[in-house]
C-alpha cells in the first residue's frame, strides 16, 4: 500500500478553506481517482503542535493507494483537475510526501 500525504505549510495570511476541503475537494479525489486503486482519504484540521502552540501545517491529507503504479495512473488521467481545484480551498502551496506503508 502506498500513502499520499499532501500537507498545507501554516503561514501567516494564507486562505484555507476547511469546508470546502473536507466536503467538496474529498469527493473530487474519490470520484476520480477509486478506480485506479484509491482505497480511502483521510483528512486533518491541524490543531496545535506538540507543545500546544501554533501547528507547522493548517491541514493534510492523507491517500491511500492499493500501489504506485495507480496513483501515477490516476494522476496522469486526473492530475491536472484536482490540482486546478486547489484555488477554490487554498492559496497555500502543498507539500507532498509518498510512502510505502509499513504492513
Amino acid at each position: 500500500m502506498i500513502r499520499i500525504t499532501v500537507s498545507y505549510p501554516n503561514a501567516e495570511g494564507k486562505r484555507f478553506d476547511h469546508t470546502y476541503y473536507q466536503t467538496q475537494h474529498r469527493k473530487l479525489l474519490m470520484d476520480r481517482l477509486a478506480e485506479h486503486g484509491l482505497q480511502r482519504v483521510e483528512m486533518d484540521k491541524a490543531l496545535a503542535d506538540g507543545a500546544g502552540g501554533k501547528p507547522p501545517v493548517v491541514a493534510a491529507a492523507h491517500l491511500v493507494f492499493t500501489d504506485m503504479t495507480g496513483f501515477q495512473k490516476g494522476m496522469a488521467a486526473h492530475g491536472r483537475e484536482i490540482m486546478g481545484d486547489l484555488a477554490n480551498y487554498t492559496d497555500i502551496a502543498p507539500a507532498i510526501l509518498i510512502s510505502e506503508m509499513a504492513p
